[in-house]
Parts: structure tokens; sequence; C-alpha cells
């Protein structure tokens, strides 16, 4: 008599994104990757166009999403850790937009972040620090491809990354996969990404929790960074 096959199905659920999410955050058996021995920090794409909502058609989770992000930073600079900023710049024309100009042709596929415009500058609330800091142009969605991110994380000898920025599931999420299977610790500050949409940024911060990365409060990373007490 054959075996009877079990039948794998996926599981649904009525449950939003964010419930998911909340939901694996509370789960006390989960394993957390946790911090190695010297990590570096990724700010994804804080540019005009992405994150300010008053002058360009940014997106923002956490009002204080930039001031979280620039005091991790500055923890990380005190501690002797890499800074890194990436941005996203293209050609005026967007003849280096790849295939994702098929669905968009032309300069309005990369929504205005060309070279030397207005909208591809950092945000001025960010603390870029040039001439410290470490900034990496890209163009595509991860921060490691066609940029020399792994090369500098080898040399500074890191093995955890914190990554912040936008969008919490284009690049911040590719950012954070990639990084996992180049063998690094990820985590990411819950509050200092962000995403245009609620649900894909819940599903992607609830997708990363339970395969890539820890992902943890603003607080709990300010705490790990801070400077040993000297007493």
């Amino acid at each position: 008599m054959a075996a009877h096959k079990k039948e794998r199905r996926v599981l649904t659920t009525d449950k939003t994104a964010r419930q998911l999410y909340e939901e694996a955050k509370r789960d006390a058996g989960r394993i957390p990757i946790g911090f190695g021995d010297r990590c570096a920090i990724i700010n994804i794409d804080l540019q005009c166009g992405f994150v300010d909502t008053v002058n360009f058609n940014g997106y923002e989770t956490d009002p204080n999403q930039i001031a979280y992000i620039n005091r991790l930073s500055q923890l990380c600079r005190l501690r002797g850790f890499p800074v890194i900023w990436t941005e996203n710049v293209h050609n005026p024309d967007a003849e280096d937009f790849g295939v994702r100009g098929i669905r968009r042709p032309g300069p309005a596929a990369v929504q205005g972040m060309v070279e030397g415009a207005p909208a591809a500058a950092f945000d001025p609330r960010g603390d870029v620090q040039r001439g410290t800091d470490f900034i990496l142009r890209k163009r595509m969605p991860s921060g490691f491809f066609e940029t020399h991110l792994q090369s500098l994380l080898v040399s500074q000898r890191v093995d955890t990354l914190i990554i912040t920025g936008g969008s919490t599931s284009g690049c911040v999420r590719s950012t954070v996969v990639e990084a996992f299977s180049r063998g690094y610790r990820c985590i990411v500050p819950e509050e200092c990404v962000a995403d245009p949409h609620e649900s894909p940024h819940f599903a992607s911060l609830y997708d990363m929790h339970l395969k890539y990365a820890d992902v943890l409060p603003f607080t709990g990373v300010e705490t790990w960074l801070a400077p040993p007490s000297r007493d």
C-alpha cells in the first residue's frame, strides 16, 4: 500500500502585516542573531527625494527617524566604527537605470534622482560628515551591488551591520538579504527605516526579523553602541 503523502499548504491568515510583525516581536522562543565584535552603520539613501515630506514626495514612518540615525551614527564614530551612507544617483538621461527603466522609460524612471538634481542631494537633516564618513554611490537596491562595500567592510574588520534608511521593502531589505548571505550579522533599528506604504513596511520587518536580521527598537541599539562606562 502506498504511503500517504502529506500535502504542504501555504498558511493563510486574516491578520495584517503589522499584526504578524508584532506577534513575531513577542515570540520569546526566537533565537536572536545578536551583535558581534565590530559593527558598521549603513544609512541607505537618505536623500531629499526619498525622505523630505515637505518639499518632495518623500516618506516617513517615524518622525524621529533621521534624528535617531544621527544619534546611532555619532555613537559609531565614538566607538571607532565605520559610518557609511549610500546615495542612489543616476545619469540625467537615466540610461544607467537598467531593466527598471522598462516600466517607466526615461528620466521619470529614477524619480529625479539624477546627478546634480535637488532630489538626489542628501537631506540636510542627516549628519553626513564628509571626510570621515564613507559615501557610496549605488544604482540598484542593494548597497553591495557593484559598489566597494564588501571590500570596505573586510578592511574595517566588520562582522555586524546596523542598517537604516529606506525603503524598508526595497533597498533596506535588499541590503539586509545580501549582507546576511555574505555572513554578516544584521541589525535593523525599527524606528530608523521607512517605506511609502504600511503593508510592505511591516511585511518586510516581519520577514527580516524571522529570517535575516534582528529588528530591534532604537533604544536597544543605542544601548549596545553606548561607550562602556569607566566607573
